[in-house]
């Protein structure tokens, strides 16, 4: 493998990733497995921990400004753990049998929650864009000062947290749906509260993937050196690259590597 290249990529990366608000994950991890030919099992766990510090440095960020919403991070927070390290301990008992093909198994569901990720926030765009009057129903709103508002919020956590300690897949634009779905936050509380619980669910994602023995650091540190300073790039041009039509590009190849995950595997 040419680790010269990593960088260079996943700079690119960086900046769609800043400039659209689109997971890293999903365009990280398809782009380790198809263009440096990396196992699916390494290539999920060193993305994860490599995902971890953008998100850290941008929860930090959020948490000095005071623009998120922290019980929701500690509720949905406290689901997302549990289930992230659940997800990691079904892939300690795949790994263990010699039955399972861990990597084909892997690229299956990685290919499945791209899919899901992918279509759910196409849909959303396109209603938005050719449908900007039409009244959707809304799912209630969750109030986190009861016990079954608690409860709902600790189990939507858990089943995301666990697609993504399985997958790396989603600890950003999943719960971004789920926040804009059953909290009502404003634009500012949205992404700091999103950002923010990510950051510590990767945190605990990437101690479990640590202890499955397939984070490559020789992976992981060249992510770092191109896709942080992407994010921070994009983010600038955020103000002036025309979201749409960008996004919709991207969708549109999302769509394409889900199916040749699914295909491959």
């Amino acid at each position: 493998m040419d680790y010269l290249l990593l960088p260079g990529f996943s700079f690119f990366i960086g900046i769609l990733v800043g400039s659209t608000g689109i997971g890293g994950a999903s365009l990280i991890t398809p782009m380790l497995i198809f263009v440096f030919q990396v196992p699916p099992s390494i290539a999920i766990s060193s993305d994860v921990v490599a995902a971890t510090l953008m998100k850290v440095v941008g929860g930090v960020k959020h948490w000095q400004q005071k623009t998120l919403d922290l019980e929701v991070v500690k509720w949905l927070s406290m689901g997302s753990v549990s289930g992230s390290l659940l997800g990691v301990g079904v892939l300690h008992q795949l790994r263990q049998s010699e039955e399972n093909n861990l990597d084909n198994l892997l690229l299956r569901l990685l290919g499945v929650m791209i899919l899901i990720v992918t279509l759910t926030a196409l849909i959303q765009m396109l209603l938005m864009t050719f449908f900007p009057k039409i009244n959707l129903p809304e799912l209630p709103k969750l109030d986190l000062k009861t016990n079954q508002g608690r409860f709902l919020c600790l189990l939507i956590g858990t089943i995301l947290g666990f697609c993504v300690g399985m997958t790396s897949v989603a600890s950003g634009s999943i719960f971004a749906l789920a926040l804009i779905a059953f909290f009502r936050l404003d634009a500012q509380k949205l992404v700091g509260t999103d950002i923010t619980q990510a950051a510590i669910l990767l945190i605990f994602t990437s101690l479990g993937h640590l202890t499955l023995g397939t984070v490559n650091w020789s992976l992981v540190i060249p992510i770092w050196i191109g896709s942080v300073p992407g994010v921070l790039i994009g983010a600038k041009l955020c103000e002036i690259t025309p979201q749409r039509p960008l996004r919709f590009i991207i969708y549109s190849i999302l769509m394409m590597v889900s199916w040749k995950l699914v295909a491959q595997a």
